[in-house]
């Protein structure tokens, strides 16, 4: 990694900031493959639990670097080697992943941030799909998230008119969790991380995988993959943990076993 994307640990939780400020942290190929070897940082290393995921300046992402072009690679090869690996170290890492969004999270950078389990957003933040405004069709995964998240039709209607979806609409429609004032969110959003942090990982891990896994399978494969899942947390030491601090009415210390 180089400064581009910038990582840094507070206690359990990696901190990961795209850190292109004057070009809106928007994606280049180096800024994808570093961001990319971040999270992968963050997935292998034991002592981070939870990940926020931010930018650096007014904007979490204004999209793809249109002035760099494709870089010598077509749209394809960039939205399948770049962009879909970095989404799914996302979705399949076993911690939660916070995106902290400042300002705007646009194109794949809207991609990018709906991606992530939960979303904090500035209340001055917007996020938008401005993609028919270049005759261009939303990528990144983007469609699915968008129909799943808010229906076909508002979907559609949100992605073909380009809104800017301010924060507040953004926690009403269910796309963001929190709106809290600008000057506030990186520390709301570390806030967070760390009070997820104290919750049991394996739980954690196991809760983000099955309601991932519910998101496009039907209520008998969930409902088997919860069965599954708790047979194999029941007993162990963090389980055993939690029970007994129940009892003994105290904080329960968690150490992923």
């Amino acid at each position: 990694m180089n400064d581009i994307v910038r990582y840094e640990q507070h206690e359990g939780v990696a901190v990961i900031t795209l850190n292109r400020p004057d070009a809106m942290n928007s994606f280049t190929s180096q800024l994808s493959f570093d961001l990319l070897d971040a999270l992968e940082k963050a997935h292998h290393d034991e002592d981070v639990r939870v990940v926020v995921l931010t930018g650096e300046g007014r904007c979490f992402s204004a999209g793809a670097d249109l002035k760099s072009g494709f870089e010598g690679r077509g749209v394809f090869g960039k939205l399948q080697y770049e962009y879909r690996p970095v989404m799914s170290a996302i979705v399949t890492m076993p911690k939660a992943v916070i995106a902290a969004v400042p300002g705007s999270a646009a194109g794949i950078g809207l991609s990018l941030a709906l991606t992530c389990d939960l979303l904090v957003m500035a209340d001055n933040a917007f996020l938008l799909s401005p993609f028919t405004t270049i005759s261009l069709v939303p990528d990144g995964g983007l469609n699915w998230l968008l129909v799943r998240q808010l229906g076909y039709r508002r979907a559609f209607q949100l992605s073909v008119e380009c809104e800017r979806i301010d924060a507040q609409r953004s926690v009403e429609l269910g796309l963001a969790n929190k709106a809290v004032p600008a000057g506030e969110l990186q520390t709301v959003a570390l806030e967070w991380a760390q009070l997820l942090a104290k919750r049991a990982p394996l739980s954690l891990a196991a809760t983000k995988k099955v309601m991932r896994l519910a998101m496009d399978h039907d209520w008998a494969s969930s409902y088997n993959a919860e069965a599954e899942l708790q047979q194999s947390l029941v007993g162990c030491d963090d389980n055993l943990e939690g029970v007994q601090a129940f009892f003994e009415k105290r904080e329960p210390e968690f150490k992923g076993k």
